[in-house]
């Protein structure tokens, strides 16, 4: 490992970047040091720019990989380089606003019974009852579970917050049931090994790829073919399902640990309930115009 490496590592841990966002800064790094074949600390502000447009126009980049590629090269410099180099301060990113993709009741129930074997179809559930990100499912300990006053701390959240999700009975039932083929006494979800026997001595969670490629295999056996349904989805349609149900979206916000109520609405855009309520409220307010 070069010494350039090492200090941006360093400061990125430093600066309390989750791991993802360390190995895509490091990763992009290296990727300008490949593009001219030389230290990274030897590339003129010419020679960024031309990697930029060459990414961008040639490479095709989306704005999302973009925007990753100009953070990591701005760390990079900021404060590994000490240095400000021009192009950075021109550099924006086109930002792109997707709705999320939504599954219906049933067809997150098809899902969830099409996952095998069981560790994957407990994780999707439980990704799925509580509202999590894949991360913070994976990396769910067995003290983080209040079976008594049935909620769930999530301490490894985005942005580095805590906070607390209802535990349905069900899930409850599910993840003791499960726990008890492992025994972990730290991870509800730990890594199963290759012949399915290294659960309950595993060092570490589930790994991210092995619930990624479970989760194509049980939407192609449930017949899901909507775009843009990963694992992520299962959090998007946690929100909607739930206003259906009744709950305010100040306490939706609450559990899906959104800092802005604008962010947990986006979640909310495919309330099919919601949607009927307000066409037949609206219908009723626009009857006897002309009367």
């Amino acid at each position: 490992m070069t010494p350039l490496r090492q200090q941006m590592i360093a400061a990125l841990q430093l600066s309390g970047k989750r791991e993802r966002t360390q190995q895509s800064y490091v990763r992009e790094v290296c990727l300008l040091a490949q593009f001219y074949h030389t230290s990274p600390d030897r590339i003129s502000e010419q020679e960024l720019q031309r990697s930029f447009l060459h990414r961008t126009n040639v490479d095709g980049l989306a704005p999302t990989s973009m925007r990753i590629c100009y953070s990591g090269i701005r760390f990079f410099s900021q404060h590994v380089l000490k240095r400000d180099w021009h192009p950075l301060a021109l550099l924006r990113a086109q930002t792109t606003h997707r709705l999320p993709a939504v599954l219906s009741v049933e067809e997150v129930r098809r899902l969830l019974k099409a996952a095998t074997p069981l560790h994957n179809q407990v994780y999707f559930t439980t990704v799925y009852s509580l509202g999590l990100r894949l991360h913070e499912a994976l990396f769910l300990q067995v003290s983080d579970s209040d079976g008594q006053r049935l909620q769930v701390q999530v301490h490894r959240g985005k942005g580095a917050k805590d906070r607390y999700v209802p535990l349905p009975v069900d899930t409850l039932t599910l993840l003791r049931t499960y726990w008890k083929t492992h025994r972990h006494p730290t991870w509800l979800f730990p890594a199963p090994g290759r012949d399915h026997l290294q659960s309950p001595t595993a060092a570490s969670p589930m790994r991210r790829s092995s619930v990624q490629g479970a989760f194509r295999q049980a939407k192609h056996r449930a017949g899901i073919t909507k775009m843009g349904v990963a694992i992520h989805p299962l959090r998007h349609s946690y929100a909607p399902h739930l206003l259906e149900a009744g709950v305010t979206p100040r306490l939706i916000q609450r559990y899906l640990g959104h800092s802005q109520l604008e962010t947990t609405m986006l979640s909310l855009h495919r309330t099919h309930n919601a949607q009927e309520d307000a066409y037949e409220r609206r219908n009723a307010l626009m009857q006897g115009l002309r009367s």
